[in-house]
């Protein structure tokens, strides 16, 4: 829990990183950095994934479409959160010489998006549209 607070507080002080261990090589750092907008982009399109769920599919069930977009723009907030965390780490470790960080969250996300998916087929068959 403490390294959690202080990988926190690097979110909005990253120059304190240049105190851990050694500059890596930039190639590594610049690596570090596209992959951070790559999780940054994906959370973008899950966000207006679920802002497109809620104002383009107004013919579903209040509940489904509301249950939906929610889903979507939850998984999108947690990746973007989860973007800073994983470059903060990253970065920390590359400087200590350490290896990488592993976590579950490219799991996590793969199974979260996917079960918003299959609840989508589910709705697209089944033809939950809103009473008139």
């Amino acid at each position: 829990m403490i390294d959690f607070v202080k990988d926190v507080r690097l979110w909005f002080a990253p120059r304190r990183l240049r105190g851990e261990g050694e500059t890596p090589d930039y190639r590594f750092s610049l690596a570090n950095e596209r992959t951070f907008l790559a999780w940054i982009r994906t959370a973008l399109a899950l966000v207006g994934g679920g802002f497109a769920v809620d104002q383009f599919l107004p013919d579903l069930r209040w509940g489904v479409r509301v249950g939906m977009a929610l889903a979507l723009l939850a998984v999108g907030a947690a990746c973007a959160l989860r973007a800073v965390h994983h470059w903060v780490r990253c970065e920390r470790a590359m400087r200590r010489g350490e290896d990488l960080p592993l976590s579950p969250f490219p799991v996590l996300l793969s199974l979260g998006v996917g079960l918003v998916a299959v609840a989508m087929v589910v709705v697209v068959l089944m033809g939950w549209t809103a009473r008139p």
